[in-house]
């Protein structure tokens, strides 16, 4: 059903880019790579919340000429809603447990994210809504020389290529984002929370402005709510556990920020 593709498969799938940011952060080990993880984990949200809700918002008064529904967003609120509520409530409690909680707290509440995720899944399957009918889709084809169907050993090429390429790239971001802090004198959480999020989330939020175009609403904000939904539950379960998690004034404000966008 829709809700189970917006809010499951179209948020989820391309949040690996963004998710392995912390990841290779972590892993990493240099000086101030833990702010680089940090401000990744909480720049997510905050842009969700905020620039790609605009953006859908701004792709109906563009394209409201050609949508059967023209300008007003054609979309079942009870769904969206529960994300959004979702997403408030466990980020908040991430937002608290980096005010000095305890590390072991801290271990807990990462545990009671990764569990809250999954009670979502559950649900979300469950009560997923209208099935769309399936539509003709273009194959995705690393060898295109051929007109047969890939075998399994170009299945597990593309895929191994596929995932280094996102690794190298999370790896290449971080080291960079540590030489301009830098070099520039910053803080590598500051830049971390400003360009993680538009490196990452704001690509893959094209296709929210596409569903917009095509009259799709509910998918379009459905792939964001969802987003937010796994932002504020396995990246911060990662934060929680494996950084020091202690959040000083910049991220309280983002988070604090991205709270309020999730409300409005």
């Amino acid at each position: 059903g829709q809700g189970a593709v917006g809010s499951l498969l179209a948020a989820v799938a391309p949040a690996l880019a963004e998710s392995l940011i912390p990841v290779v952060a972590i892993i990493g080990g240099e000086e101030g790579s833990d702010d680089v993880a940090v401000g990744a984990i909480v720049g997510a949200p905050l842009l969700l919340a905020t620039i790609a809700m605009a953006l859908v918002g701004l792709a109906a008064v563009i394209y409201r000429d050609r949508r059967r529904q023209a300008l007003p967003l054609d979309v079942h609120a009870p769904p969206l809603q529960r994300d959004l509520a979702f997403f408030m409530g466990c980020f908040v409690v991430a937002l608290l447990l980096g005010l000095g909680a305890p590390k072991a707290l801290q271990v807990v509440g990462a545990v009671a994210l990764v569990c809250a995720y999954g009670a979502y899944v559950a649900w979300t399957l469950r009560h997923s809504g209208e099935v769309e009918s399936t539509e003709e889709l273009k194959p995705l084809i690393l060898d295109t020389t051929r007109s047969d169907p890939p075998t399994m050993k170009t299945v597990v090429v593309q895929l191994v290529v596929a995932l280094g390429a996102i690794v190298g790239g999370a790896h290449i971001f971080v080291e960079q984002v540590l030489h301009v802090a830098d070099s520039a004198g910053l803080e590598p959480l500051v830049l971390s929370l400003v360009l993680a999020p538009f490196a990452t989330e704001l690509p893959e939020k094209a296709n929210s402005f596409f569903w917009v175009r095509e009259g799709k609403d509910s998918l379009a904000l459905g792939n964001i709510t969802g987003a937010l939904v796994f932002q504020s539950t396995i990246p911060m379960a990662v934060g929680l556990a494996f950084t020091s998690w202690k959040l000083d004034s910049y991220s309280i404000i983002a988070g604090c920020l991205a709270l309020a966008g999730g409300l409005v």
